[in-house]
């Protein structure tokens, strides 16, 4: 096999073979999902599920019937696998092929085998590659036996649970393209263990046998199965090749290291792990190294790609990792955030391949450390409390399911870490019991809250039977008189609302516009005669609408008793005014991004609010600076004309016929209403005008928008970028404090904000040459301690057969002092070398040494713990944390 191969190079290497052979590069994919069946990307041929339905393959106006990718992948299923196991990741790079009904498995499985034999390519043993098939495809094992020569002895057959892909898809699904694969194993030799590959044929498992390849050949459509649960295999329009190789398998085979772990992606990220907590990292045993370091990458890719911790699906997903991330710097004794400190070092590893890593540095730090700030928080306090709770418990006991919730519940602990932490211990927790009393506790808040917040279309639906559709004013009017036809609350019909009372209020005339179309629901308050009790009022803080047309109002009773029947004042809050320019910005937004970026922009998302508007539409690359500028200046030139706004209700068919835009999330009627810019503007020698189905509200003339800015564009999703942007006054307000925050960093500078830039490129200039003078500096620091660089200072001894040099060094760690032994290694003529700084230990030994039996992980065990540390790693070179350097050096004599 050709040398220890970066995994850069080794992604590389794959595009470039499968260029060679035809196939269009595409860049990955991002990690969110290209379909709605999974939260995120979890294969290469995800991305191309339409072009093997039969769809055509052109892609970015390239026609190609084969495409290479590098695609990340998340997948997170038996997250608690990873850090545990050598082979468990929640992300991962998969290469693939792909044919669209061109080549099949003859030319994938011929291929397949140059790439990992070639001289050029892999260089890997042929004799050590194995492969499985399908039970009955006898067609792949003439290939491998007879074309390939693979000793038939190095081919198993499995069934579809094994070598069909999706797994088991004839019985279990999903529905969609599937077809036989064949997978290629390595084998690893006996130093990762003595099972044969007969055995593997038996356990289905190895640490020896690693598989590296898989090669699927999609040419069925699986269906529903017919009612007697036969499975319905249909053939596709036209057979395929999906290949996915992982990256990080093959790189532990080129770079001959134990897992993942230890290859030149994670190896830098363990070690500042290690640097960080103080703990040294000791291979598999070591696995809260393991999981911050693996999970670190995974959210950070995640995040880049526009995914950000929520409580709800692919936030809640992005979320659990990073806690679980979290939990195990903390049990690594790291009290206060760090993980953000782990993520340039990803950005470093991967950016090469994934720019969006480095494009987002700053995003995906500061999402990180407020995750962990809060997270911490959380966690101190959980982790405690459930050590009580489990304290004098023994193994195989069972943690209550009630307590399980009360952490939960008042302490905000997650159910997930209460289990792995339990499991830890032996202990289980009852999550039957746990699922009871979040019942429980759901069933008491929807009964304690009869006046409470309405659940739009649960359970107050059967409420609103019977009712007319509210006369909608807001167009025209921002205040109207109107009647209470409806109080609602839990899915029951109320009579009256008392003051400090909230619940959904139906009127018969409002000027509340419900959201829709991307447009956020008004609020204001709503004003009544209360008689007697005298005047009422309430605050508005929703507006929403029914299918059928009902406007449903959240409100909060603030003074006054509400009633059925009563005539109330209803009052848009000034925010309307607001929410109109944005609304209106937004139409010009997207009409000036399909003139500055090409008709392929088709809306796929938007939210307008008060504070801002947000754009999100189809474009498969990031917004220049130029594109950005010129879509400002078309949106101004719109606002300087003050161009009037109008709308009217037309025949859909009309309107389509007229040109009008659809937005998205609309359904339309016979009759469409159609929000229309009474003027164009140009830009590059054509006309740009706007004109839309829209239903929402608007300002009468563009000039009302006022100022207009883009704040930035991010990718959101394959294919799909975001813009937020805002209008009038927040614009203003926006830019103020963007002139005021660059005029306070140029004081702080002592410079003007027109020198800033140049004064910011000086000191950096400035703090590299410091920076490359410390260097220099602790360098000969070093040397100057070891007797001018050749090992005069330091004390060397025979001790258990070898010549140790030993040295202590003052003011020096880190790289400084591994570079440090590397020269007294070299200069001492020495078999092992043991430096010590004032934190830091580190043994080196020679190869000609490890042969005869020295091992530095071992010694350095020994001499960190006399040393008040701990300490281990290879026999050729070891580093550990310590707190006392001659208590450990002083352990020299005693530790051979």
């Amino acid at each position: 096999m050709t040398g220890p191969l970066s995994t850069a190079q080794i992604r590389e290497k794959y595009l470039q073979f499968f260029q060679s052979k035809g196939h269009l590069h595409l860049p990955s994919y991002s990690t969110v999902a290209p379909d709605p069946t999974t939260l995120f990307t979890v294969a290469g041929m995800q991305p191309f599920k339409e072009q093997f339905m039969g769809a055509p393959a052109v892609f970015d106006g390239v026609a190609s019937k084969r495409v290479t990718t590098a695609q990340k992948c998340v997948r997170v299923g038996d997250i608690e696998n990873v850090g545990r196991t050598r082979r468990h990741l929640s992300l991962f790079e998969m290469m693939g092929n792909f044919s669209f009904g061109d080549y099949f498995k003859r030319d994938a499985i011929h291929w397949a085998w140059e790439f990992l034999t070639g001289a050029e390519w892999m260089g890997m043993d042929g004799s050590k590659l194995y492969v499985t098939i399908y039970e009955d495809d006898d067609e792949a094992f003439m290939y491998w036996t007879q074309e390939i020569g693979i000793d038939p002895g190095h081919v198993h057959r499995f069934g579809a649970d094994e070598n069909f892909w999706p797994a088991d898809a004839p019985k279990e699904g999903p529905n969609g393209p599937c077809g036989p694969c064949s997978e290629i194993f390595y084998d690893r030799g006996p130093k990762y263990g003595d099972d044969s590959w007969a055995d593997y044929a038996v356990t289905r498992e190895s640490a020896r046998f690693l598989e590296i390849w898989n090669l699927v050949f999609p040419q069925f459509d699986r269906q529903e199965p017919l009612a007697d649960g036969t499975p319905v295999l249909r053939d596709l329009p036209f057979k395929n090749i999906d290949t996915g190789m992982g990256l990080e398998r093959v790189a532990s085979v080129v770079q001959d290291v134990p897992d993942f772990y230890s290859n030149d992606v994670f190896l830098p990220i363990v070690t500042r792990v290690a640097e960080l907590s103080g703990q040294p990292y000791e291979g598999e045993v070591s696995v809260s190294h393991r999981v911050v370091a693996e999970h670190i990458r995974s959210v950070s890719m995640v995040i880049a790609d526009g995914s950000v911790p929520s409580n709800t699906g692919r936030g809640y997903v992005v979320r659990k990792i990073l806690r679980r991330a979290c939990r195990h710097a903390y049990l690594l004794g790291l009290r206060e955030p760090s993980l953000f400190r782990l993520v340039p070092l990803v950005a470093d590893a991967m950016g090469g391949a994934y720019p969006e890593l480095r494009e987002n540095l700053a995003k995906i730090e500061a999402t990180v450390k407020a995750e962990e700030e809060s997270f911490l928080r959380t966690l101190e306090g959980g982790i405690q409390r459930l050590g009580k709770l489990m304290s004098g418990m023994e193994k195989g006991a069972t943690l209550s399911g009630n307590d399980a919730f009360i952490l939960y519940d008042t302490y905000g602990f997650p159910v997930d870490l209460t289990k792995e932490i339990a499991e830890e211990y032996g202990i289980s927790v009852d999550e039957a019991g746990y699922a009871e009393s979040l019942e429980n506790a759901q069933n008491l808040a929807r009964a304690g809250s009869k006046y409470g917040k309405s659940e739009l279309f649960g359970g107050n639906m059967e409420a609103l039977d019977g009712l007319s559709p509210t006369v909608f004013v807001g167009y025209d009017d921002l205040q109207a008189d109107g009647e209470v036809v409806a109080l609602v609350g839990a899915g029951e019909r109320l009579t009256h609302l008392s003051a400090g009372s909230e619940a959904t209020v139906v009127l018969s005339r409002t000027p509340f516009y419900a959201e829709g179309g991307g447009e956020v629901g008004d609020t204001g308050r709503i004003e009544w005669d209360g008689g007697s009790a005298g005047k009422g009022w309430g605050i508005v803080r929703d507006t929403r609408k029914t299918p059928q047309g009902v406007f449903l109002h959240d409100v909060l009773v603030e003074s006054g008793e509400l009633k059925e029947g009563v005539s109330v004042r209803a009052v848009v809050s000034g925010e309307r005014q607001a929410i109109q320019r944005h609304h209106t910005a937004t139409h010009l937004l997207q009409s000036a991004l399909r003139a500055v970026l090409g008709s392929g922009v088709q809306q796929k998302g938007s939210l307008v609010a008060a504070d801002r508007l947000r754009f999100d539409f189809s474009h498969g690359a990031a917004l220049s600076a130029d594109e950005i500028a010129a879509v400002e200046t078309l949106v101004s030139r719109w606002v300087s004309a003050n161009f009037a706004v109008t709308w009217q209700e037309m025949p859909i068919a009309d309107a389509k016929a007229a040109g009008a835009t659809a937005l998205f999330g609309e359904k339309y009627g016979e009759t469409v209403r159609v929000v229309r810019v009474g003027g164009s503007v140009e830009y590059a020698g054509q006309t740009v005008s706007s004109m839309e189905l829209c239903g929402g509200a608007h300002v009468t003339r563009t000039g009302d928008i006022g100022a207009f800015v883009i704040l930035g564009d991010e990718n959101v999703a394959a294919g799909v970028r975001r813009v937020e942007a805002l209008a009038g006054e927040q614009a203003t307000a926006w830019v103020r404090d963007r002139l005021n925050a660059t005029a306070r960093a140029a004081a702080l500078l002592n410079t003007s904000p027109d020198g800033l830039e140049a004064r910011v490129t000086g000191l950096q200039t400035q703090l590299k040459a410091a920076e490359k003078e410390t260097v220099t500096v602790r360098r000969q620091l070093a040397e100057a301690q070891m007797g001018g660089g050749a090992g005069g200072a330091a004390q060397t001894r025979e001790l258990g057969g070898f010549k140790v040099a030993a040295l202590k060094l003052a003011g020096i760690e880190g790289n400084e002092l591994r570079g440090a032994a590397d020269k007294l290694l070299d200069q001492s003529g020495a078999d092992m070398v043991v430096l010590a700084g004032d934190k830091g230990l580190v043994v080196k030994a020679t190869k000609e040494a490890v042969t005869r039996g020295a091992h530095a992980g071992q010694l350095i065990g020994k001499l960190a713990a006399a040393g008040g540390g701990k300490g281990g790693g290879r026999p050729d070179m070891a580093q550990a944390g310590i707190t006392d350097a001659e208590a450990a050096l002083a352990a020299l004599d005693t530790a051979f």
